[in-house]
């Protein structure tokens, strides 16, 4: 709306600029014919006063130019705005169903990072460019009219044109922006994929051979961004071809007919002024299609991700209305496309403070059991009764780092924590030995795998000092020897919160209340 309100005024001042420099430009033709006005006598008198005109000129200029920076301020405003909702939802549509593969993790960075970036495109100039597009050719056109019938019809029958090719360039330009921007995802799943695989690579000796294929994508993201641009500086041309004939018309006629003596000078000025400025704005939304092109792609990708996502995604099922922590009654699932279910008929009831572990075969259900524990699936059969997800305090066999220390990975179970308190946990974790300062890179680089299931037990336990009451750990204390090992269980025992463990450790199943088998055909008993 402000856009415009924004685009009126603009239009309202153009016509007035037209119509000063009409009357101006003829009035000093007018004031005496024969006389050289680019070297006049001095103290001839046939100049009439200019100043009113260029005051005004300048009022204008300077209006439009105030205008244009606040339009171009609430522009970037909007899509700083609406970059950073995008990516809070793409982020929230992600945490509600991880367990989706829709987009992997290359992907989903180049989405809300390069990708959204080019919505400034949309908002900073596409957007801004349709709102004047709609008012100015309406209010230049209706000043052309009223100045001379014949003109304004020669616009409004040429002016069509514009939109007509620039729809069938824009069906181009999408259909080439679309491809681009899939292969540019291509592009980063494969170097992302190969950054990843690269150590296994170097280890077979089979590194250099991918080359050729990240080299063959490459060009491949090369060549459609060029074929891209080609279709952009041609539809360009073919706007800007339209709009130079059609004002060119306008001037002919013009012309013609003010050497016939049937148009005055200030009219014929005042219409040939105002003629380029009604093509002006149509043209470069055209233009500036190319520039939202990227970004539209990118939303779209956004908004499919975001629609696809559970609405209610921490919503359990309807459960029983007991004192238990966790409640799982004839719980079964199907994974799509699956022939026969991952688990199937598992009962588990589990109270404040009590200490479960969970064991199984390989491929029993354990995953996802504990999937469904997390709240990141909803199965496909049974009744769910499970804890706030706020409340929860994971460690996976596999436990995502940042880029930081050691200190900083574990503060992420209570950013409030203090240096002891980040040392007490990583003590009770069974790494009383790990320097807190020690550098870590992306991904958990330079920690071994039992180091970063200490650190990552360690954020955990300072996530329950935070007010975490559930604690849910697979396979915790795989490459622990057996002194840390007695050391976290000790500090699992003495936590207060219920822990359920998946392990196959001896020390572990020992120390837990029960033993649920998961994926095995008999009842558990008490360890």
């Amino acid at each position: 709306m402000a856009g415009v309100l924004i685009g009126c005024v603009v239009a309202a001042l153009t016509v007035a600029q037209a119509r000063v420099l009409a009357v101006t430009i003829a009035d000093v033709f007018a004031a005496a014919p024969g006389v050289n006005y680019l070297a006049p006598t001095p103290g001839s008198g046939q100049w009439p006063d200019l100043l009113p005109a260029l005051l005004a000129l300048g009022g204008i200029f300077a209006a439009k130019a105030a205008l244009s920076w606040l339009n171009s301020l609430m522009a970037h405003r909007a899509a700083a705005a609406v970059k950073s909702q995008l990516r809070r939802d793409i982020v929230a549509a992600r945490l509600a169903d991880p367990l989706a593969d829709r987009t992997s993790t290359a992907g989903l960075v180049n989405l809300t990072t390069v990708g959204l970036d080019a919505l400034d495109g949309f908002y900073s100039k596409y957007l801004p460019q349709l709102a004047l597009a709609c008012t100015v050719p309406l209010i230049t056109g209706v000043a052309i009219a009223t100045a001379d019938l014949t003109s304004a019809i020669i616009v409004a029958v040429t002016l069509p044109l514009i939109p007509l090719f620039m729809a069938l360039v824009g069906w181009t330009t999408e259909g080439r922006t679309r491809q681009r921007w899939r292969t540019q995802q291509r592009l980063a799943h494969h170097f992302a994929d190969l950054v990843a695989g690269l150590p296994t690579l170097q280890v077979f000796g089979r590194a250099r051979a991918q080359e050729t294929g990240l080299t063959r994508s490459e060009d491949a993201n090369r060549s459609e961004t060029m074929s891209t641009l080609r279709v952009s500086f041609l539809s360009a041309f073919v706007l800007e071809l339209l709009a130079t004939l059609s004002v060119a018309v306008v001037a002919v006629t013009v012309g013609f007919r003010v050497v016939e003596g049937g148009l005055d000078l200030t009219t014929a000025l005042f219409v040939l002024i105002l003629a380029p400025e009604v093509f002006l704005p149509v043209r470069q939304v055209g233009v500036h299609y190319h520039d939202a092109a990227d970004g539209m792609a990118a939303a779209d990708q956004a908004f499919a991700m975001i629609d696809a996502s559970p609405t209610k995604p921490d919503a359990p099922r309807p459960g029983t209305t007991s004192e238990a922590v966790v409640d799982l009654r004839g719980l079964s699932h199907t994974y799509p496309g699956a022939a026969s279910p991952a688990v199937t008929g598992v009962d588990l009831t589990i109270t404040p403070g009590e200490f479960v572990a969970l064991v199984g075969p390989s491929g029993g259900g354990k995953t996802t059991v504990v999937n469904t524990l997390m709240g990141f699936l909803q199965p496909s059969e049974g009744e769910v009764r499970l804890p706030e997800r706020d409340t929860i305090a994971f460690v996976g066999q596999e436990p995502g780092m940042i880029s930081g220390t050691i200190a900083d990975n574990v503060a992420l179970g209570d950013p409030s924590a203090d240096p002891g308190r980040i040392a007490d946990a990583l003590r009770r974790a069974g790494a009383p030995d790990l320097d807190a300062s020690r550098l870590v890179g992306d991904d958990g680089e330079g920690l071994s795998a039992g180091e970063r299931r200490r650190v990552a037990t360690a954020r955990a336990l300072l996530r329950i000092d935070a007010g975490a009451r559930f604690l849910l750990l697979d396979e915790p204390t795989a490459g622990l020897d057996a002194t840390a090992e007695a050391t976290l269980l000790r500090s699992l025992r003495g936590s207060g919160v219920t822990v359920v463990v998946v392990s196959h450790r001896p020390a572990v199943l020992a120390e837990a209340d029960r033993v649920v088998p998961i994926g095995v055909h008999h009842e558990g008993s008490p360890a």
